[in-house]
């Protein structure tokens, strides 16, 4: 009924109030992705006026863990509550966050009112992604592809611009505030042209089920970040935090086929194709944000490009994957087909992977440009048909748990794969630095956080000349890795079955008056 009623709703806005929701959409999705890309920024200023250097990595786990730990839920409360409220509330919780956090006074406080603004943040991705699962059917979303990959894109390239113009000129508190008069019209236009039918559920909120997710969460979040890192993989405290997580997600399925509401129906995954695209979206954000971390890395330390524009570096691999997402929006929109893009996007991110693996100290930068632009194109093929399919694999009720299970799985593979890829990395760089230039070479490695460009060339030949060699061999390493796990996206793509796109034509479950709507935006 609420499905019916949602979709009826749609039809009496007219398409310029569509176009203002969806902008707000945008702006929201944008807050979403540009915060820690500008706060990483603007941190060595943070921790100059609050100090606090020793605890430095919480402000960026605290947001991360709330973030991780509350996706679920949103998606839930937006289902069983209405979408409407229950996003402007995470839009109103992010923005009280950020405006706490740039009024922090010491570090504790920061981290305290980061893990606030991650709580807002967990829905706001999700909000955007079921109700724009509410107003576009399937079949006409691929148009939107584009626009959504575009802004990703432009979070990731602008981020780090934005966030050293912002802290050079006004401030590191700014890196926060600026948040606040863009969430505010957000907000406003959401509340004025947004129209969704309220729901009010008669089912209590499964608490238990959310507590067991929450911690499962948590625990895996910190293992992650941890891990090799504050504590050795082998120590008592990550193996507690290994057998509390899965303690808690054990209980937490048993207990899902249990609760009169669950948090995650799991008959949701009896859906091959939302289980497939559970699997890829998770190889999707293991390889994406490894890549992301590394690459800049890579090119500073090897090729000796400027820290200063890291966020350019990463445009072929960026450009690459908006081209290949409008287009594959196009041709799914146009013909309703999509099974081509899963196949061929994993294949092609496991060959941009094993090509990024072969680059070495002599690679130039056009070389290396190709080869992100190959995996650029995978990526474009799999970001939004992952949740488009999984979108389409559900029920209308169903719409915010699938939008946020999506989601969660994605940032879920960016935990473990910036874990698992950085363990191997900084393994691998240590050994090669003992190889080459011994104990100079571990006095180096210690420092090797700091190392960009300007500091490689204050060393001995000898000592930069093994760093370079060293880092080369990390990411060979961490990218040959990537490939190995990018085959495993590339077999579920495989069993993927092509069902046909909700609105491709009159259907039962979604009346054709949507269609109209869709196409006028």
């Amino acid at each position: 009924m609420a499905q019916t009623q949602a979709v009826d709703a749609v039809p009496e806005k007219p398409a310029r109030s569509v176009r203002v929701v969806l902008l707000a959409l945008m702006i929201t999705m944008m807050l979403a992705m540009l915060d820690n890309m500008i706060i990483g920024t603007a941190m060595p200023t943070i921790v100059g006026e609050l100090g606090g250097l020793e605890h430095l990595s919480w402000v960026v786990t605290s947001y991360t863990l709330a973030t991780a730990a509350s996706t679920p839920l949103w998606g839930k409360l937006g289902d069983m509550y209405g979408r409407k409220g229950v996003f402007m509330s995470s839009i109103v919780l992010f923005l009280v966050g950020s405006m706490l956090s740039g009024m922090a006074q010491d570090m504790g406080q920061l981290i305290g009112f980061r893990a606030v603004q991650g709580l807002g943040a967990g829905g706001l991705m999700v909000g955007v992604m079921a109700i724009i699962g509410d107003l576009i059917p399937p079949r006409e979303r691929g148009k939107y592809q584009g626009m959504m990959a575009g802004v990703m894109a432009l979070a990731m390239i602008g981020g780090p611009l934005v966030g050293g113009t912002i802290t050079d000129h006004w401030g590191w508190r700014w890196a926060f505030y600026i948040n606040l008069p863009l969430g505010i019209v957000a907000l406003l236009a959401i509340s004025a042209v947004l129209h969704l039918p309220k729901k009010r559920a008669q089912a209590r909120i499964d608490y238990l089920g959310a507590a067991l997710l929450t911690v499962g969460i948590t625990a895996i979040v910190l293992v992650t970040t941890w891990g090799g890192t504050e504590y050795a993989w082998t120590s008592a405290r990550i193996m507690e935090l290994i057998g509390i997580g899965v303690a808690s997600l054990v209980g937490f399925v048993f207990w899902q086929t249990k609760a009169a509401e669950p948090v995650l129906p799991l008959h949701i995954f009896r859906s091959r194709n939302f289980t497939l695209m559970s699997v890829i979206g998770f190889i999707t954000g293991f390889v994406m944000f490894g890549a992301t971390l590394f690459l800049p890395l890579y090119q500073q330390s090897v090729q000796g490009a400027s820290a200063t524009n890291s966020g350019l570096l990463l445009l072929p691999m960026l450009g690459a994957m908006l081209v290949t997402s409008m287009v594959a929006g196009r041709v799914t929109t146009n013909s309703g087909r999509y099974y081509v893009f899963p196949v061929v996007g994993s294949a092609l991110m496991v060959v941009g992977l094993y090509l990024l693996s072969t680059m070495d100290t002599g690679t130039s930068r056009l070389v290396s440009g190709v080869f992100m632009a190959v995996v650029g194109l995978g990526m474009g093929c799999l970001m939004q048909i992952t949740m488009l399919v999984a979108q389409n694999s559900v029920e209308m009720k169903d719409m915010g748990v699938a939008s946020s299970s999506t989601t969660l799985f994605r940032t879920l593979g960016s935990s473990f794969g910036v874990a698992i890829m950085g363990a191997l990395f900084n393994n691998r760089v240590g050994d090669v630095m003992a190889e080459r230039a011994g104990a100079l070479g571990s006095k180096v490695t210690e420092q090797s956080a700091q190392l960009d460009a300007a500091s490689l060339a204050k060393l001995p030949e000898a000592a930069r000349e093994a760093y370079q060699h060293a880092v080369s061999a990390g990411t060979h390493s961490a990218f040959l890795l990537g490939a190995v796990v990018a085959v495993v996206s590339l077999i579920a793509a495989v069993f993927v079955k092509e069902v046909p796109l909700k609105g491709a034509g009159p259907k039962e479950d979604t009346p054709t008056p949507t269609t109209p709507v869709a196409e006028a935006v």
